[in-house]
């Protein structure tokens, strides 16, 4: 294994000229100012503070961009991790998810200096879609406390338990936050709409235009809803206390299936992202490069507070709309947002939460592929694709993201298994049809000479195709020649049931015959030590000369004629 550590930052720095300067500052200021309400209206999701989603997309930003594999990359605190961190943060506190964070990290880190960022591509649509979907729904229900003023202490992060406190909190709705919420949501949704034919609108983000006219209107009538000032206290102004989480090692174990998911699902995003980025600015990423760049922002977070990071395909989208063409982009998008920190964060205490709310819940509308569950949709694919689609959605909502990825990875291999296996034929031939050969049977009528030919992969999956073989169901032959040409791979299984045919054909005085070996059987065999045990005349090249070895090995079968 090469190792190689080579950001893509270094590829675009040759011939840098003022223009690509131009186009990557206007989108670094663009995406910088949509990136703060979307990184506190994550955190507060999350469970975190504002300021912990603030300094994740400052921090996590700049790295993510200078060190990754993609051109225009913008990473930072995501949706889609929404679920996870506050499973984890009930379940385990804020500081184990930061030590979380940090062993993801490591984790990433590693897949990609092992170079195992083509493998996120093994992962099935089917798989993607359904959890992708799963968290959509996950992050729109977590947004109905704050988005209808509702009195929960703290929502439980089990799915019954959240629906439960939710229903039993009904009574105690509030008529101004709810107003607000919808008409934040109304603005949302109506902004790009409107924006299309006004310059200046399309020049700003729909949620920062949103969250801009909600805080005025909040500073100046003083509603009466939560705030950011209410709830935390505002944003401090200065830069946060460097340092490791506090670490505690009873609960390092504990901490490996949710470091996992994290870890995980930072990959799939990510990557998803970069390709996506490819596609529209006609560039190919570096995934291994791009998930050691993920694991070091995600190492580096925690130490300023912040959490867990991944590309962001909407930030990242718009970074290409906006001229971003170079990680010069990206990280100018973080120094932005340290600049807004810096001046502005007081402003921040008049934030109402239920503008951020109306935000994550547009976000997780848009996230959903929902198309993808229309009945004329799931029509048209198998029905192995739509059991993967609906259980990966259904665990995913119900029950745990990673469990869901666990659970359509283990259906995706088995209905390949099945689907494979359903591929391998064993098939008798005919040999007096195609060679001529008369008195092939003995005088009791049993066959002396047995020839098969084999079409698939002799895997595991299929080794039930050979039972009739190694029960000799056709008779006891003097010879069984096993054709290959159409076999394209062979397992440690496959190669077992084919010693194990051997060895019973040899106690009865027969002979295996294999012809018209492919690269990779024939590679199995002969490295395994089979060929030697079999014997190499044994392995013929094709059919007529495994009948000739067959008739020199057992003189009394029929010789060979042509007609």
């Amino acid at each position: 294994m090469n190792f190689s550590f080579r950001p893509k930052l270094l590829d675009t720095l040759p011939g840098y000229d003022r223009g690509q300067f131009s186009g990557d500052l206007s989108a670094g200021l663009t995406v910088g100012v949509l990136a703060l309400p979307l990184a506190m209206a994550f955190a507060i999701a999350s469970g975190m503070s504002p300021t912990a989603g603030i300094w994740t997309a400052i921090v996590a930003g700049f790295l993510i961009s200078a060190l990754g594999g993609s051109r225009v990359q913008i990473g930072g605190p995501t949706g889609a991790f929404i679920p996870i961190i506050y499973a984890i943060v009930a379940d385990y506190g804020v500081q184990n998810l930061l030590i979380a964070t940090m062993m993801s990290g490591v984790m990433l880190l590693a897949m990609g200096a092992f170079r195992l960022g083509s493998m996120i591509r093994f992962i099935p649509l089917s798989v993607v879609i359904g959890f992708t979907n799963g968290i959509a729904v996950v992050i729109f229900i977590s947004q109905i406390k704050d988005f209808l003023g509702l009195k929960i202490d703290a929502l439980p992060g089990e799915f019954f338990g959240k629906m439960r406190a939710l229903f039993d909190a009904l009574p105690t709705l509030d008529l101004p936050t709810l107003s607000l919420s919808l008409a934040s949501l109304a603005v949302l949704l109506g902004w790009n709409r409107v924006a299309k034919d006004i310059a200046w609108m399309r020049r700003l983000p729909g949620p920062l235009a949103v969250l801009l006219i909600a805080t005025a209107a909040n500073a100046l009538l003083q509603l009466p809803v939560d705030t950011i000032g209410s709830r935390f206290g505002g944003i401090p102004r200065e830069l946060p206390d460097v340092g490791l989480p506090a670490l505690s090692l009873g609960l390092l174990g504990k901490l490996i299936a949710p470091a996992l998911a994290i870890a995980l699902l930072g990959a799939i995003e990510s990557l998803l992202s970069a390709r996506v980025a490819d596609s529209q600015i006609d560039d190919r990423h570096d995934p291994n490069q791009e998930l050691m760049a993920q694991g070091i922002a995600n190492v580096a977070a925690p130490l300023f507070g912040g959490f867990a990071a991944t590309g962001a395909i909407a930030r990242t989208a718009t970074n290409v709309r906006t001229g971003g063409r170079t990680p010069v982009a990206g990280m100018l998008h973080a120094t932005v947002l340290l600049v807004i920190v810096l001046a502005a964060a007081p402003l921040a205490a008049h934030i109402p939460l239920a503008t951020l709310s109306a935000i994550v819940v547009v976000v997780s509308i848009n996230m959903g592929e929902w198309h993808a569950f229309a009945p004329s949709e799931l029509r048209r694919y198998s029905a192995p694709y739509r059991t993967i689609l609906l259980a990966t959605f259904f665990v995913t909502v119900v029950f745990d993201l990673t469990l869901a990825v666990e659970l359509g990875m283990v259906l995706a291999s088995l209905f390949f298994i099945y689907r494979m296996s359903d591929l391998t034929r064993i098939d008798r031939l005919p040999l007096e049809e195609h060679y001529g050969i008369e008195a092939l049977a003995r005088a009791d009528g049993t066959p002396r000479i047995l020839a098969y030919r084999l079409t698939g992969s002799l895997f595991f999956g299929a080794a039930n195709k050979l039972e009739n073989l190694l029960l000799m169901q056709d008779g006891h032959p003097d010879a069984v020649i096993l054709d290959l040409e159409k076999v394209i791979s062979i397992d440690t299984t496959g190669l077992d049931i084919l010693q194990t045919l051997q060895r019973n054909l040899a106690r009865r005085g027969a002979t295996l015959i294999l012809c018209d070996l492919n690269d990779q059987p024939a590679s199995l065999i002969r490295r395994s030590g089979f060929a030697a045990r079999l014997g190499e005349d044994n392995i013929a090249g094709n059919l007529t000369d495994a009948l000739l070895r067959a008739q020199a090995v057992h003189p009394t079968t029929p010789a060979v004629s042509y007609t």
